[in-house]
């Protein structure tokens, strides 16, 4: 432990010493809502493991708006790149805290200097990069060939995930703090057109909408909806 965080999930396959040679190097972070992690273009030197809450990875598109592409909640990450190699990189994205936020952050240069002498740690590298590819790779033949409102029902279907609880049941409502204009962000469609497959949704009962929110009242049809 460090500071009271137990050691995150992502770093439990490592042998316990060098599990906490990271912990020890690492830092607490904590964020109010709508403050910025980190800034796309900004050095990326630090690799972070989200401990509480919720943030939205946006990215600039070549109209010169940002987007959000990723919602990551607790046992997420970010910051791989700045693990891929010691030559100086920088972020590709910003990321903003969707309400209020802890992260563990580790330098990537405490990772670097384990890698050289433990293969664990560069297999644990690999792992994370492959599993970011996987991520990016699903998200762009959803975008390429499902059609919209199979992208919006999948997406709301992850984010009850995201956003809901361990403890709490599929038949209790979960609370998506996210405008329709957010969530069009991340499906790649436009907000009207996100609008009228969430009002179907309203109209089968499985959705409530209010300013800034969406709340998914039955997860459970919701769920085999997106899984259809």
């Amino acid at each position: 432990m460090t500071g009271g965080v137990d050691v995150p999930r992502v770093l439990r396959s490592l042998p316990d010493e060098d599990a906490k040679k990271l912990l020890k190097a690492s830092k607490v972070n904590t964020y109010a809502r709508r403050e910025s992690l980190v800034s796309e273009g900004d050095r990326s030197d630090t690799f972070h493991i989200v401990l509480d809450g919720r943030v939205a990875v946006r990215v600039t598109r070549p109209s010169g708006d940002t987007a959000i592409v990723n919602i990551l909640g607790p046992d997420s990450h970010f910051g791989e790149v700045s693990l891929l190699t010691q030559e100086q990189s920088r972020r590709t994205a910003s990321v903003v805290a969707l309400e209020p936020v802890r992260t563990l952050s580790i330098p990537a240069s405490v990772f670097h200097e384990l890698r050289e002498r433990n293969p664990r740690l560069e297999a644990l590298v690999s792992r994370l990069l492959a599993q970011r590819v996987d991520e990016l790779s699903a998200q762009l033949l959803e975008a390429m060939y499902d059609a919209l409102e199979r992208r919006v029902v999948r997406r709301l279907a992850a984010l009850t995930v995201t956003f809901g609880t361990d403890s709490s049941p599929a038949a209790e409502p979960v609370t998506i703090p996210l405008t329709q204009d957010e969530l069009a962000e991340l499906v790649g469609g436009t907000r009207p057109s996100v609008n009228q497959v969430l009002r179907r949704f309203v109209d089968e009962g499985m959705l409530e909408l209010s300013r800034g929110r969406i709340v998914v009242t039955d997860v459970a049809a919701l769920r085999r909806a997106a899984n259809h």
